[in-house]
Order: C-alpha cells, then sequence, then structure tokens
C-alpha cells in the first residue's frame, strides 16, 4: 500500500477510477450478490436510518457490476434519513486502533444531500455515531468515490458506513470497498525512555520587545497577525484621560502597529466575522467606584476592527450595555452576543443577534430573547444540530442555578438543564472548549475557582459527550500540578484558575498558565498536553518562564507555535512581555508542506484538492483564536477526511455549517510522527453560501425536559419590553480577600477620605482606612498579605492596637468582620 502511495504521480490530473492497491478488501459481500433467505437483502447489509420521511428500499438489477444494487427512495422528508449499511454484528469490519482505512464505494443519486457516514464499536459504550466522512454530489451514471477515515479512535474495534440519503430523492450504491491505508508506524518515541529535550518539553521564547499596550484581548487575524485589545487596559488612570490602545502584532517580524481606538474596548467581546473583519461588542462605560457601592457599567456601542485597513468602524447600537459579554458565531455567519453588565452595573439579560448579511445588530423582536441572565464571559458554545451549549465556564462569582450547564435553543428560546458539572459553583475563569475533532462533539470544562466559597482554585476536569442520548459531564483526568514562584510545588487537590487551553494541528490540546487563586495571586507555572483520542495529558511540558495570571492569553499562530501574552495581578501592574511557545512536533524532524491548494474558497459539502510534499495522515481546519479571561466559544478544529492519490489529496468539508462556521480558517496537514505543517489560510463560503444542516439521530434525545425561559412583561404597545438587569449575588465583587477570611472584602481602592470629606489627590492614611473599615462595621484583620498597609507595626493584624487611631486596647483580631456588621455593597471587580 504504502509503495503504492509512493510511486503514485503528483497533480492535479483527476485521481484514479480504479483503486490502485492490492491490499485486501475487509468487506463481506462487496458486491451485494449474496440475498439472505428470509429477507431477500443483500448478507451482511442492512436497512437503516432514523427520523420522520417516506422511503421505500429496493434490491434491483441496476447494478455497477454483478446482478444486484440497492435503491433507495426518499418520497418525502421532515427529518432524519435513510441508508445502506453493513450489519453490527460479525459482518461489521473489524479495525486495529491507530490504522486509517480506505472507504469505496460505486453510487448514483438524484440528489445533492447524500453523506458518506461512518458509526464504531466501542468496547465499552457499544455502537456509536462516529462522523460524516464526505457529501457526495449528484451523479446520473455511476461513480466511484473513496474516502479515508480519520485514524481509528481507542477502544474501537469494529466499523460500520454507508451513503445516507437525506434529501428527497433516490439513491442506489454497489461495489463496497475498504483497505487498510496505514503508513509506517512511527519510530519509537525517544520521551518515553526519558528525553527531556525540546522534542519532548517544547521551548519557550521570551520576546526582546514587550507589548506596547496592556492586551486584554487576542484575535488572530487572517493575515496572520494578532490584533492585541487593551483598552484602557485595567487602568483607571487611562481611562480618565480617554487612553485607549490597540496595537496589531506581527509575529513574524516581531513588529508592533499602533491602532487608534475610539472607545474602552476594556473587557468586551469579539469575534471574527465570514469576511475576516472582527465584531466587537460593548465594552467599559464606567469603572467602579472606589468604594464598592457602583459596579462597572457595559456599553452599549460596537464596532468593527478592519485588517485590510487597520481600523475601527462603528456599528449600529446594541439593544443595551454589554461589559464581559459572550460572541458566538452560528452557521449562518451571525453572531449571538449575550450576558455580562449593563449600562446600570446589572446583569445583563438582553440578547444581541448581530446580522452579518445585513451588517448590523438587529432591533428588538428580531433579535430573540429568554430574558435569562447568563453570567459574564459565559462559554456558549456552538453545537451540529444549532443549539448552544453553556458549559458552566464562566467569570466571577457562582454558577447559574441549577446544575451549572445547560443546552440553549435560541430558535425554539427552550432551555434544558444537563448534569453533572462537579463544583458548578468554583468555575470561575475555567477554560472550556470543544475538544478535536468538532465532528466528535465532546467538550471539556477544566480547572476554576471562587473565593467566596474556597481559597483554592481545584484541578477537577470534566468532559461531555453531547452525541450521547443523555448527555451529562463525567470525570476526567486532574489537570496536572506545576510549582509557585519559590519553587515548591502544589499539593493536595491545589488547582489553577485563569489557565489557556489551545487547539494544536495535530488534533491536541496545549493547556498553560494559571494562578491559583481567582484574587490573582500565586501564579502558577505549568503547561501540559491533553489527548482527546486517550483522555489523558501527557508529560509534563516546559512551562512559560513569565507568570499568566489575570487577563493573559494564548493563541495559536498559523506557523504553529502558540503565543502567550498578559499578566494583571492584584497590585493593578501588567506584565507586558510576550512569550511564544514552539511544541515539541518543531523537533520531530523535518515538517510536511503543502505545496499548493486548488482554491482558496470554499464551499460546504465540496471537495477541496490539495497536494503535499510528503505523505501525510490527517488534515483540519482550525479557526483563529479570539480569546480573553480563559474563553473562546468559538474555537474549534474540524477533520478533513481525505482521498489520496500520492502526494494529490482531496479534501472533504463538512456539508453542515453549524461544525465549521463560515469564515477564515488555517489549513493543515500531519504526518505519521505527528507533525504538522505550517497552515495555509482558506474561506470558508465566501459569497454567504450556507448549506443545509446535516443533523444527526442523537440531536433529538437533546430536547428532554426544557426549562422555559423567563417571560418579559408586555410595554404600553403590548409588545414585549425587556426586563430590568438582575442583581448579582456574592462573588462578583471589587474586593481584596487578603485580609480576614477568604470571603472578607475590602475594597481595592479607598475612597479617599479627609475629615470625612473627599479630597482628589491624596490617598488616605493608613489610620483613616483603618476608621473607614470601622464604620463599616470591620474588626482587627488576619492580614496574610498587606498590600494596602494596613498593618504598619507588622504583627500580621491589620487595623489592630499599633495601627488603628481610637481603637479598643485588648481587642483580639478576628479572621472576618462581625456578622452583624455590612459590608460595602459587593459589585463587579476589574
Amino acid at each position: 500500500m504504502v509503495l503504492a502511495l509512493l510511486a503514485a504521480g503528483v497533480g492535479l490530473a483527476p485521481l484514479s477510477a480504479t483503486p490502485a492497491k492490492a491490499a485486501a478488501n475487509l468487506i463481506t459481500n462487496p458486491g451485494l450478490e449474496t440475498l439472505e433467505a428470509a429477507t431477500q437483502f443483500p448478507q451482511c447489509f442492512e436497512k437503516s436510518g432514523w427520523g420522520d420521511n417516506a422511503f421505500t428500499y429496493a434490491v434491483t438489477a441496476d447494478a455497477h457490476s454483478g446482478s444486484r444494487a440497492v435503491r433507495i427512495d426518499l418520497a418525502r422528508r421532515t427529518d432524519g434519513d435513510r441508508k445502506t449499511m453493513m450489519l453490527e454484528n460479525a459482518c461489521a469490519p473489524g479495525v486495529v486502533e491507530g490504522h486509517q482505512y480506505d472507504l469505496s464505494l460505486w453510487y448514483r443519486s438524484t440528489s445533492p444531500d447524500v453523506a458518506l457516514t461512518l458509526f464504531r464499536h466501542d468496547r465499552t459504550a457499544g455502537w456509536v455515531f462516529w462522523t460524516d466522512l464526505k457529501t457526495l454530489p449528484k451523479a446520473a451514471t455511476y461513480t466511484r468515490e473513496e474516502v479515508r477515515t480519520p485514524q481509528i479512535p481507542p477502544n474501537t474495534d469494529q466499523i460500520t458506513w454507508g451513503a445516507a440519503l437525506y434529501g428527497v430523492g433516490s439513491l442506489t450504491t454497489d461495489d463496497y470497498a475498504m483497505a487498510d491505508a496505514t503508513v509506517p508506524e512511527p519510530p519509537d518515541d525517544p520521551c518515553e525512555a526519558g528525553g527531556t529535550g525540546p522534542e519532548c518539553t517544547g521551548q519557550w521564547t521570551v520576546q526582546s520587545a514587550p507589548s506596547p499596550v496592556r492586551a486584554i484581548h487576542s484575535v488572530l487575524l487572517h493575515t496572520g497577525k494578532v490584533l492585541l485589545i487593551a483598552g484602557s487596559g485595567n487602568d483607571r488612570d487611562a481611562f480618565r484621560a480617554g487612553t485607549f490602545k490597540t496595537s496589531v502584532f506581527d509575529p513574524v517580524a516581531g513588529t508592533y502597529t499602533d491602532v487608534p481606538t475610539p472607545e474602552d474596548f476594556f473587557c468586551a467581546g469579539h469575534v471574527q466575522l465570514p469576511d475576516g473583519r472582527v465584531l466587537v461588542v460593548g465594552g467599559n462605560k464606567d469603572y467602579a467606584s472606589a468604594d464598592g457601592t457602583v459596579g462597572y457599567k457595559g456599553l452599549k456601542t460596537s464596532y468593527v476592527f478592519d485588517p485590510a485597513t487597520n481600523t475601527y468602524v462603528r456599528t449600529n447600537d446594541l439593544l443595551a450595555g454589554h461589559w464581559y459579554p459572550s460572541a458566538t458565531a452560528l452557521g449562518n455567519g451571525d453572531v449571538l452576543a449575550l450576558g455580562g453588565l449593563g449600562e446600570d452595573s446589572s446583569g445583563t439579560v438582553v440578547n444581541e443577534h448581530f446580522s452579518f448579511a445585513q451588517n448590523k445588530w438587529l432591533p428588538m423582536g428580531q433579535a430573540k430573547q429568554s430574558w435569562a441572565f447568563w453570567g459574564l464571559y459565559p462559554a456558549m458554545i456552538l453545537l451540529q444540530d444549532g443549539r448552544l451549549f453553556y458549559s458552566g465556564s464562566h467569570t466571577f462569582g457562582p454558577g447559574l442555578p441549577g446544575t451549572g450547564a445547560s443546552l440553549y435553543d435560541y430558535d425554539k428560546n427552550t432551555v434544558t438543564d444537563v448534569p453533572g458539572l462537579r463544583k458548578k459553583d468554583e468555575r470561575d475563569q475555567s477554560a472550556s472548549l470543544l475538544l478535536p475533532p468538532a465532528q466528535d462533539q465532546k467538550v471539556l470544562t477544566a480547572g476554576g475557582g471562587n473565593h467566596t466559597v474556597a481559597p483554592d482554585a481545584h484541578r477537577l476536569v470534566d468532559l461531555i459527550d453531547l452525541k450521547a442520548a443523555a448527555p451529562a459531564y463525567r470525570p476526567g483526568p486532574d489537570l496536572p500540578q506545576g510549582y509557585y514562584k519559590d519553587g515548591s510545588k502544589q499539593k493536595g487537590e491545589e488547582g489553577k484558575v485563569y489557565l489557556s487551553t489551545v487547539i494544536l494541528p495535530d488534533g491536541k490540546v496545549l493547556e498553560t498558565g494559571g494562578a491559583l487563586h481567582t484574587y490573582r495571586e500565586d501564579p502558577v507555572f505549568s503547561a501540559s498536553m491533553y489527548d482527546p483520542a486517550t483522555n489523558t495529558f501527557g508529560r509534563p511540558l516546559a512551562a512559560d518562564p513569565v507568570p499568566r495570571t489575570y487577563h493573559s492569553s494564548s493563541t495559536l499562530l498559523p506557523d504553529g507555535r502558540v503565543l502567550s501574552i498578559g499578566d494583571n495581578p492584584g497590585d493593578g501592574s501588567f506584565d507586558q512581555r510576550v512569550s511564544i511557545y514552539k511544541p515539541p512536533y518543531f523537533f520531530r524532524g523535518t515538517r510536511p508542506r503543502i505545496t499548493s491548494v486548488a482554491s482558496p474558497s470554499w464551499s460546504y459539502g465540496s471537495s477541496q484538492r490539495i497536494t503535499v510534499d510528503t505523505p501525510v495522515v490527517k488534515a483540519s481546519l482550525i479557526r483563529p483564536a479570539a480569546v480573553t479571561h480563559s474563553s473562546d466559544p468559538n474555537q474549534r478544529y474540524v477533520d478533513l477526511p481525505m482521498t489520496v492519490d500520492g502526494n494529490t489529496v482531496d479534501l472533504s468539508l463538512t456539508s453542515n455549517p453549524n461544525l465549521a462556521p463560515p469564515g477564515w480558517y488555517m489549513l493543515s496537514v500531519v504526518d505519521a510522527k505527528g507533525v504538522p505543517s505550517v497552515s495555509t489560510w482558506v474561506r470558508i463560503g465566501p459569497q454567504g453560501q450556507v448549506a443545509a444542516a446535516r443533523v444527526q439521530s442523537y440531536a433529538d434525545e437533546l430536547n428532554a425536559a426544557p426549562k422555559p425561559p423567563r417571560q418579559a412583561a408586555p410595554g404600553e404597545d403590548g409588545r414585549p419590553k425587556a426586563p430590568r438587569g438582575v442583581l448579582l449575588a456574592d462573588g462578583y465583587d471589587g474586593c481584596d480577600h487578603a485580609y480576614g477570611t477568604v470571603s472578607t472584602c475590602v475594597p481595592w481602592t479607598f475612597p479617599q477620605l479627609e475629615q470625612g470629606r473627599p479630597h482628589s489627590k491624596l490617598a488616605p492614611p493608613v489610620a483613616d482606612r483603618c476608621e473607614w473599615l470601622k464604620s463599616k462595621g470591620y474588626g482587627p484583620l488576619e492580614a496574610r498579605r498587606d498590600r494596602h498597609g494596613l498593618d504598619r507595626d507588622g504583627d500580621g493584624v491589620a487595623c489592630g492596637k499599633g495601627d488603628f487611631r481610637g481603637w479598643v486596647p485588648g481587642t483580639k483580631p478576628v479572621l472576618s468582620k462581625p456578622r452583624a456588621a455590612q459590608p460595602p455593597a459587593r459589585k463587579p471587580h476589574h
């Protein structure tokens, strides 16, 4: 097989109409010639399918070869499909984990709605849907289609496959074939023998030039450059001065370009549009008051950044203000934004819908509403059936009521709780992502904390298979532990918040950065590699030498490196050093190259030809990152099944836009050693072309027990009006928790007082700060970190005997304020 592949010609001539291989056909009764006596249907094949449709099957003499073929006619379809497949018993071909197989059949069809679909037998879970390999075009005469499977997942021993008809028309199939196409196994891994070089751990480099901006947001542009948005950069002085910043970083040249920034995009939402522009949603209208009694306020404005001109262009306004909103790309190119804080500092309950076709935010009545508060930066992931999965990851405070995770059907306006997420109230600043490949519909949620509930972040990893009949989170492997600044190792259940998770072109996930506490102290130095195929974290990787806590982000670059930037500790400083990581695959030999791409514009369900300079085993599309606060709900890796003829490869793009929303993607290939190529940019649906979603049967099972959203009261005109925002629970605070217990709230910035009156320049002396705390009901507090200088005599007690004018002598320090005392109202911190 390998010799045949290496000997095949390279070029753009049509692929051979007959397979040039001598490998054994693994299909039993491949020509459908032998019939079962009882059913008179081909032996080892079955009639399969689901949904509401009118269909017939027939064994016909209209064969490609021999005397028999199978024809399916679909006269009416509401949903579902019908297909001919191998029986799920001993007839199903056996497979070897890690191998790939070439599948082919001859077909003719009057419908364009035909997909080559694949199921696998998991030794634990039984038969499960695996993936759609290819969309088959109409064919008036018999046509041969061949496609290569992805590598067989662990715990899989058999597969079954066939062509599924999911549109009105007819489909006839014949002459099935399946052959092992596996290239030689890679050489022994030197890291298994204890190797510690960069080929095992990767390599970090801190760039000589720091970022010129306090990068709160990182967005990869289809130019290969990175948009770094600071706005005011969490700097009140910059906000008061109206100094808002953006810079575009060129990771190849190492240069920065300043961009005029019209408003404070600090803690806005952002997402790439199908044409490569970046939609920026909301931002910071005003900072919280110094005493914490008035919270942050969300901007109602929105802008689009154009990489062609390096300028921001204002759109029409949002329906409400949004600070910390999520923005999720939909399958039709539109964007749904929700969550965050409004113009009045309350939790925004208004959904925002951006129409890409109209280039504007839709008005009330067209933007569908659930009138539910989704939290701050809620991780809302688009699923293959068009629904959104709220993973439970968010920023600030406890989880939402209920199980902490849910399915949101925007079109039907239903919310369905999903069970199983552990410590759902400690998922503040956790990371969630749709695991590679997107076709598997599995989501991982890692780490998190909540200082009002527990002092330390945890290391829990939970996974959910959204193709399951009853989706529920299941425990995964714990996050690997790292070390602190003093070199001491993490222990017990100590985990991370502010961690970053980055999908790599080899199909694995880099996990890096983070801190032990949500109040931005104790950075954790560690990095690890998660393998979705085995559900394991590998050996420890080299750690970024720069702390990456609050307001840090990590982004995959087109050449396969990873950019890490940002760190905003509780003292208000910002580390503007930039780190770039080369994963181990950079040090494992020559990288394969994509030598040509027939077209940079791809349509859904199409076959796209590329050439490579060496045999490869898989290909993928990765959506460019738009990340902040450990969150990028749009991050995804789409598998591209292959048809191979030497170094000429045809790639099959899914017909389902919900799996790959329209826009620019990074195309890469990977060789047998797991080494990826540099990426090439391609654009899906450049003319706004969107195919009908190929929805699988398991999607119907996700509708159980919907929870109706809160309804809005009608306005004077009888139409629903937006309800007021929601009051936020404890935990959405602007508090320093370094004094007393971890739930004690001391303001980050004290009011500027002089004999009870505000003044503009001088910070209050320590005694005045203690007087202010006393007036709010605080007693002496244990000082674990004294960033406010409240423990001037150094006895470990803040506002104690030696710190406080007028304090009653002999008063004992307490670990928290008295029960009867009321601290300042808790509002969101930045």
